[in-house]
């Protein structure tokens, strides 16, 4: 699950976190997987949104469920947008969560950050282009 959090403003909040992987911290949406068993996906990503970033939201709405990686794995992500927010206390509990941060991105910054290198995560651009159109559907 990912959550794509925004905010009055059109700001989408965002965590950055080491990965192993590739070496360094990534700006990331809150995501997670749904390791607790047989809890429904949106109760995922409320949680998720809660540990990563100490938000709560009034309002999450699919916006769609994606193929991560279809040539290698069958992992699969649905991407919400959570509105209403509302700061909590962050529970986070993992080791990759102990030195995260907490930034804030306009979404009409969105193109400006995956062409200068800053969002390289698949995921997040994808969550916060889709969150961003649906937002503007709305106007």
């Amino acid at each position: 699950m990912a959550v794509v959090a925004v905010d009055r403003d059109r700001r989408a909040t965002l965590v950055r976190q080491f990965r192993p992987a590739v070496g360094r911290a990534l700006l990331e949406i809150p995501a997670g997987s749904r390791d607790v068993d047989g809890e429904p996906a949106e109760a995922t990503a409320r949680r998720e949104l809660i540990e990563e970033a100490g938000l709560a939201a009034d309002t999450l709405e699919e916006l769609m469920a994606v193929f991560n990686t279809p040539g290698y794995c069958d992992q699969r992500t649905v991407l919400f947008l959570a509105t209403g927010l509302s700061a909590v206390p962050t529970d986070r509990s993992g080791t990759e969560e102990r030195y995260m941060t907490v930034e804030t991105l306009s979404l009409d910054e969105v193109e400006d950050r995956v062409a200068d290198g800053t969002l390289v995560d698949e995921t997040t651009v994808l969550g916060l282009l889709a969150a961003r159109a649906a937002l503007d559907r709305r106007r």
